[in-house]
């Protein structure tokens, strides 16, 4: 298993290709009948490349002694948090609620130790979907001074475009070294070379990959530092070959 850096001519190939050409997610299959000894081989290639989107998650939690106050006061709080993210220049299409909660709220008395009943508790969150990595923690800042109080993430991954690019790449890499491998198996063998029988291919999700990332200064305060690190992309091949004289 090698890993490789994504490369823009391979970026720029994807960006080309008609839709129809273009690899499916979906696992693929080829297969032809075989007449001689076969080698299986199961190969895997990851490419990694700099992220282009970002997913954070944003909410606002509000206490109030009755359910309603609770949802008045979360629904105002989670107003200013949306507001702001427009103010950001954040699109309608990168900004969907993920989750609304209401549940009582108990607290401990220490006396007692039991749960004492304290309320309502409302919970309201929004995932966002920047196509800016850069701007990271800028707008966890925004959000935070907004008023949200529960952040989750971010969460690195490559646009569409990129992604196929990536797997393109994997793909003829994990191909290029199973036939490599193949013909050293036939070799070590007696044989003189291989033909192929049978392709089998799975994919591997984005993982992300550490990398470090300067802490931006902006007048007197400091930003919250974000490293975006690279994003993987991984393809799998189980390929068959038979040994030819």
């Amino acid at each position: 298993m090698r890993r490789f850096a994504l490369s823009p001519l391979a970026s720029a190939v994807s960006a080309a290709l008609p839709a129809a050409l273009l690899p499916a997610p979906a696992a693929a299959q080829v297969e032809i009948a075989a007449t001689g000894p076969v080698v299986e081989l199961n190969v895997t290639e990851r490419v990694e490349a700099e992220p282009s989107l970002v997913r954070i998650g944003a909410g606002v939690t509000s206490r109030a002694p009755s359910a309603v106050e609770a949802m008045g006061l979360n629904a105002q709080a989670m107003a200013q948090v949306i507001a702001r993210l427009r103010q950001l220049g954040i699109a309608e299409r990168s900004i969907q609620t993920a989750a609304i909660d209401l549940n009582a709220a108990y607290d401990h008395d220490q006396q007692t130790g039991r749960q004492v009943f304290a309320g309502y508790e409302a919970a309201n969150r929004v995932s966002v979907e920047l196509d800016e990595v850069g701007r990271t923690g800028e707008v966890l800042d925004a959000l935070v001074a907004a008023g949200a109080t529960d952040l989750t993430g971010p969460s690195f991954a490559l646009d569409e475009e990129r992604t196929i690019a990536a797997r393109a790449q994997a793909r003829s890499a994990a191909m290029a070294t199973a036939r490599e491998q193949a013909l050293a198996y036939a070799r070590l063998a007696g044989f003189s070379d291989i033909r192929l029988l049978r392709i089998a291919e799975g994919m591997d999700g984005q993982v992300p990959q550490p990398m470090m990332r300067d802490i931006v200064v902006t007048g007197s305060r400091v930003t919250t530092p974000v490293q975006p690190g690279l994003v993987e992309e991984a393809v799998t091949v189980t390929v068959s070959y038979e040994l030819t004289r």
